[in-house]
């Protein structure tokens, strides 16, 4: 197929799908410059943001702005160009107590399997991430300040990029049926690669197979109540908290 043919394809494509193709290279490449600048800088970056002799803050924010790179900038300036609103994207007030609660039920796999692994000894929501302690253990206005920037960045931004990835891809390629969402299963793959779930052990099989559960579990959920709160708070509540 010459390239031609392919730009006549293209324009016989419905508006929506035109807008959902631009939208997904914004966020597609948004997330691949951190993404590169992480592979080839990456140990070099996390040895400076480890060293204790250096200002909280210069550590944090490399590893911060990186983050926002491959999970929240993207999606904000589609936003910003489309016009868009959070509501759009389902974070409303109808349905939340019901959203809450089948989110709460999909991450019983991935407990079960950290449960088993005896990974779980203790609760903090984003302890996981590597300055969150550390904020805590300063006094005010620092503690307070660097905890809602992790909030913000680790826990809402990433799971509402998974949302409006989802919602993109779902417009872009439109189709499937109620049990079979190409943006949710897009969006587990996308996860299960980021955070290098790789392997032919049991352990890594399990591993990818309960964080696919977990984050196609979530989308589903909020296309079933139309509320995305639930991946918010999957992420802000369970995901690195224990």
């Amino acid at each position: 197929m010459n390239k031609q043919h392919q730009k006549e394809l293209k324009k016989e494509l419905p508006e929506t799908v035109k807008k959902a193709d631009k939208d997904l290279n914004i966020i597609l490449i948004s997330m691949a410059i951190p993404l590169i600048l992480f592979i080839f800088r990456g140990t070099a970056i996390m040895g400076f943001c480890k060293d204790l002799s250096v200002n909280i803050w210069l550590r944090f924010m490399p590893l911060m702005l990186i983050q926002f790179g491959l999970a929240g900038f993207g999606c904000v300036i589609v936003m910003i160009y489309r016009k868009e609103h959070f509501r759009d994207y389902g974070l409303v007030k109808p349905r939340f107590l019901k959203t809450a609660l089948m989110s709460a039920a999909v991450c019983i796999p991935a407990f079960v399997f950290m449960l088993v692994n005896k990974e779980i000894d203790s609760y903090l929501p984003l302890q996981g991430c590597m300055h969150t302690r550390e904020f805590l253990s300063y006094a005010f206005p620092v503690n307070v300040l660097g905890y809602a920037l992790t909030i913000l960045v680790w826990g809402f931004f990433e799971g509402f990029n998974y949302v409006v990835i989802s919602k993109k891809i779902n417009e872009r390629y439109p189709g499937g049926n109620r049990y079979i969402n190409r943006g949710a299963i897009a969006c587990g793959v996308i996860c299960i690669l980021i955070h290098g779930m790789i392997g032919f052990n049991l352990y890594i099989i399990f591993e990818a197979l309960t964080t696919f559960i977990l984050i196609y579990g979530m989308l589903m959920i909020k296309e079933k109540t139309g509320n995305a709160w639930g991946c918010i708070l999957i992420f802000l509540l369970f995901w690195n908290a224990i």
